[in-house]
């Protein structure tokens, strides 16, 4: 187990690459850093933490950088989240309250991050699976033609246009309406063919044809619209770090258009808890010089959906997971309020 000093001299270590881009010597750490001891123990110091490959020397003569290792070891042990400053949570604040729907929403979403932090953001819709119905609304555009408009809890909207057996008097429209209502509102997406599987036999056997062809256009929503989905922005912003990856940035670019790769990512990601995952953490070979920020983010205690921001993995953790959280924290407010 690393000593307190070391553990110290590992932090200034990756404080100093961050900032500075170059690899570290002890002469340089002793001038920046108060760590009360002489040069040439935080030499030994250095040894050490090369010896238990915390951090390594990439050529000869030169000073030391971070290994994944010692990122995780900075991430876990040493890393304090950084509080966003005033002006930057009502920035924050401000750009996403002028969201006017769910898709606006998710898309200030990535470009905040992406600026904030200056990574790549990645933004996943809500998933259905985990919304609840908030209404269900049908709206005659002709006798026997129907809308119905789902709502969910997380400020999603889907519409389907429904051709009924028979014209649907105003009456019976808003009879069927009321009932639908009353047993799906605020239910989730997943109980609900349960919940109406017996709704038909509350009508008289003429508006039961009717009845039948709505439930089944509902029941057809959710099972399409099941399929996840997700928003990236801010890719141009790997090229500002064209050194950080050892070879070349394209199988980092190519598993970033890879929806796939990154829905697994973000799913591997706890609710509510903060997930980092650095360098060869990553599952995809692709990403194995990359680190990952996220966090879940919903309307409630529990998260319908994560977010988050893919980078190099000499990364501002600190900084990085404080706008990541605080971006979290601003979406979940405005979903429980649309």
């Amino acid at each position: 187990m690393l000593s307190e000093r070391r553990l110290e001299v590992l932090r200034a270590i990756v404080q100093d690459y961050v900032g500075t881009e170059e690899p570290v010597g002890s002469k340089a750490l002793t001038e920046r850093h108060k760590l009360g001891v002489s040069p040439a123990t935080v030499r030994n110091d250095m040894a050490a933490l090369e010896d238990e490959g915390f951090i390594a020397q990439p050529h000869t003569s030169a000073g030391r950088i971070p290994t994944d290792k010692g990122y995780r070891l900075f991430v876990d042990r040493l890393a304090e989240v950084k509080p966003l400053s005033t002006p930057e949570r009502r920035a924050i604040q401000n750009f996403l309250d002028g969201a006017v729907d769910l898709d606006d929403v998710v898309a200030r979403t990535v470009r905040l991050l992406a600026q904030l932090t200056r990574q790549v953001a990645v933004v996943q819709y809500p998933s259905l699976r985990r919304s609840t119905v908030r209404h269900v609304e049908l709206l005659a555009l002709a006798p026997a033609r129907i809308m119905l408009v789902l709502i969910t809890n997380t400020g999603r909207v889907e519409q389907r246009v429904i051709d009924c057996p028979a014209p649907v008097g105003e009456h019976n429209l808003a009879d069927l309406r009321a009932r639908l209502n009353s047993r799906v509102a605020g239910r989730r997406f997943k109980d609900v063919p349960e919940l109406v599987q017996d709704l038909p036999e509350a009508f008289e056997q003429e508006e039961r044809g009717t009845v039948s062809t709505v439930l089944a256009t509902l029941l057809e929503t959710l099972v399409e619209e099941t399929e996840e989905r997700l928003l990236i922005g801010g890719t141009a912003n790997l090229t500002r770090f064209g050194h950080d990856f050892p070879l070349t940035i394209r199988p980092v670019l190519e598993a970033l258009e890879e929806q796939v790769v990154l829905l697994k990512l973000l799913g591997e990601t706890k609710d509510s808890e903060m997930t980092v995952r650095i360098g060869h953490e990553n599952a995809h070979e692709g990403l194995n010089s990359t680190s990952v920020v996220a966090v879940g983010y919903g309307s409630g205690d529990e998260a319908v959906a994560k977010l988050g921001v893919v980078g190099p993995t000499r990364m501002d953790y600190p900084g990085t997971m404080g706008a990541v959280r605080a971006v979290a924290r601003y979406v979940g407010q405005i979903l429980a309020e649309s």
